[in-house]
C-alpha cells in the first residue's frame, strides 16, 4: 500500500464519483478505479458498492476513510511541524505609545511589526512621553516612540519617525472664514497649554517660544483632560495649540465652537522620534529590531 492509493480513496470517498474524482487528481477514470481495485485486494476488502449509477461506501470503507485521512493529515503536516520546530521562538517586545499618534505613523508600527513578525511580537504599552523613555531607560520597555527632545541621555539613540505641523486652536465664532492667524491677534486671549498628564519637554519649551513672542497670559491647567481644554478655547477664554493635520487623533477633542489654524507668523512643528538602549542594539537583542526599524523609518513622515 502506497500514499497515493489512500489519496485516491479519500477523493473518491468525499466524491462518491470515480470521474470527478478522476478530474480533481488529474488523472484519468480507467487508472484511478484500478487503484481502487489494487487497494481492496491487498486490504482484502471491497470499498465501495459501485453500480452504473450510484458509488457507495461499503462499511468497511466507512471505517477506512477517517484513518486514511488522519494518515494524510500527518503527512501532509510533516512540512510545517519541522519548519515550526526550527524557527526561533519568537520573543515579545514592549514599545511605549504616547498618546495624540497620528494614524500614518499607527501604520508604520504595524509595518515594523509584521517586518519582525518571525522573530519578534511587538506589543504596544501606551504613557506619556517622558514616562515611557524613563522605562526604555530601565529596561521596562524594549524601546518607546516619544515627543522630541527628551534630553540628552548618552545611553539613548533616536530614530526621526515623524514631523507634524501644529496650528493654533482657537474659538470659532471670533475667527469664522479665516485661513490662518498671527500670533499677533492672540494676545488678548489666554494660552492654555496641554494637560499636566501629557506635557512635553516640547511644549515646555513652546510655551516659552509664545512668551518671548508677545504671549503673555496663561491658563494653566493641572487636571483637565484636552477635552476641558477645548472647552476653554470654545468659551472663548484662551487658545491652545495642536497639531494642524485634520486626520491627526487630537482634532477628536474639538467642540462645535472650536477650529485649528495654521499660524502666518509662526511655524512650530512636532517632532516624534523612535528611542531605544544602545547597549541592547550593538549586538544585542534588539539589534534586529532596530535594523527593521530603521529600513521602515528611512524617510520620516512629514506632515
Amino acid at each position: 500500500m502506497e500514499l497515493l492509493h489512500l489519496r485516491y480513496f479519500v477523493a473518491v470517498a468525499q466524491e462518491l464519483n470515480f470521474s470527478t474524482a478522476a478530474r480533481k487528481l488529474h488523472m484519468a477514470a480507467s487508472p484511478l478505479s484500478r487503484r481502487i481495485k489494487d487497494l481492496e485486494n491487498e486490504l482484502g476488502h471491497r470499498l465501495f458498492d459501485r453500480d452504473t449509477h450510484h458509488v457507495r461506501l461499503t462499511p468497511a470503507g466507512g471505517a477506512l476513510l477517517p484513518i486514511a485521512r488522519g494518515v494524510l493529515d500527518q503527512v501532509d503536516s510533516i512540512q510545517w511541524r519541522l519548519d515550526e520546530t526550527a524557527r526561533p521562538r519568537r520573543t515579545t517586545v514592549l514599545l511605549g505609545i504616547p498618546g495624540g499618534i497620528h494614524p500614518d505613523l499607527r501604520e508604520r508600527v504595524d509595518a515594523l511589526a509584521e517586518r519582525v513578525r518571525d522573530r519578534f511580537e511587538i506589543k504596544r504599552w501606551p504613557g506619556a512621553s517622558e514616562r515611557l523613555v524613563e522605562a526604555v531607560c530601565d529596561g521596562r520597555l524594549a524601546l518607546t516612540l516619544a515627543r522630541l527632545p527628551v534630553g540628552g541621555d548618552p545611553a539613548l539613540e533616536q530614530l526621526p519617525v515623524m514631523s507634524e505641523r501644529l496650528g493654533a486652536v482657537v474659538p470659532g465664532d471670533r475667527f469664522a472664514d479665516r485661513e490662518s492667524v498671527a500670533l499677533a491677534e492672540l494676545t488678548d486671549l489666554a494660552y492654555a497649554g496641554s494637560p499636566a498628564a501629557a506635557t512635553t519637554a516640547y511644549f515646555r519649551g513652546l510655551d516659552q517660544q509664545l512668551s518671548d513672542r508677545g504671549i503673555k497670559k496663561r491658563i494653566r491647567l493641572s487636571s483637565v483632560t484636552f477635552d476641558g481644554v477645548s472647552e476653554i478655547v470654545a468659551s472663548g477664554l484662551a487658545f491652545s495649540v495642536s497639531m494642524l493635520d485634520p486626520r491627526s487623533p487630537m482634532q477628536n477633542y474639538r467642540l462645535e465652537n472650536v477650529t485649528v489654524l495654521p499660524f502666518s507668523d509662526f511655524q512650530p512643528r512636532l517632532e516624534t522620534g523612535l528611542l531605544w538602549r544602545k547597549d541592547r542594539v550593538d549586538g544585542g537583542d534588539l539589534e534586529e529590531v532596530a535594523a527593521a526599524a530603521r529600513e521602515v523609518f528611512a524617510e520620516p513622515l512629514r506632515l
